[in-house]
């Protein structure tokens, strides 16, 4: 089973790029979106139902074109939801969640969470929302193991945990994205039992980076960040055979990763 994630920094504009069709033909069994800054009527019905695709969406209530997130899946889940359960952090449509019968192998079913974490950056109180809303994601991942010990969640995180996962560490330290306290929480994150499946098969691989800033041209020197994870429970970590970094894909100023899970 192949998934794929990918902060698209705008649906509709990775579509008119011919992107999608793209990332299609790579026959992902699942792909993760994050970024859509889309609305349900805004997009073209290859978009929203592609041929051989259940499609499901979550999009901001209050603000459009802004956020919002999407899980294209080959196989029907049994279960989507799309709640964090904090109203305030619900309305900006960040969170997705589908839930997967068992596997092939015999293995108990899994849950797949596909979320998009602010950013933090401009004013102080989006920094504030933003360290919230990881406090909040990480009570929520962990209640959710007590019954459902197969878990993946996947998306764009908005931090570099360590200074091997951005190109220029020393220039970023007082920059939102690679605060101590944002990096602290990844530090919490893994001493949960959490695993960054990149690291897992790659501990100290460098200039490996899923975000470049487009302004300064930055991809065409690999001046980037490595933002977008893909973490695992113990239980579902054992059947993730391979990681993959899809530099090649282009239309956003992130890349797609993928994994490869059986």
């Amino acid at each position: 089973m192949k998934i794929i994630s990918w902060n698209v920094n705008g649906l509709r504009a990775v579509d008119r790029k011919g992107e999608f069709e793209r990332i299609l033909s790579l026959e992902p069994d699942i792909l993760c979106l994050q970024e859509t800054k889309s609305l349900p009527e805004q997009l073209t019905e290859q978009v929203k139902s592609p041929v051989g695709y259940h499609s499901y969406f979550h999009f901001p209530t209050i603000k459009k074109g802004y956020s919002g997130v999407a899980i294209y899946s080959k196989d029907k889940p049994i279960e989507v939801t799309n709640d964090l359960g904090i109203s305030a952090m619900d309305q900006e449509g960040r969170l997705i969640m589908a839930k997967y019968k068992g596997l092939p192998n015999g293995e108990a079913g899994f849950t797949l969470i596909n979320c998009y974490f602010p950013n933090g950056g401009g004013a102080p109180e989006r920094l504030e929302y933003k360290l919230a809303f990881y406090e909040h994601f990480l009570k929520f991942i962990e209640k959710l193991r007590k019954t459902e010990p197969n878990i993946i969640f996947c998306g764009d995180v908005n931090v570099a945990h360590t200074e091997i996962d951005l190109a220029r560490p020393k220039e970023n330290e007082t920059h939102v994205g690679f605060l101590p306290i944002e990096r602290a929480w990844m530090d919490k994150l893994i001493a949960h039992g959490w695993t960054d499946v990149f690291r897992h098969f790659c501990p100290n691989k460098k200039e490996i980076y899923t975000y470049w800033d487009m302004k300064t041209y930055a991809r065409d020197r690999n001046v980037g960040w490595r933002i977008d994870y893909f973490f695992a429970t113990p239980e579902a970590l054992k059947n993730i055979k391979s990681f993959e970094t899809l530099e090649s894909i282009f239309g956003s100023d992130h890349c797609p990763i993928q994994i490869t899970f059986i």
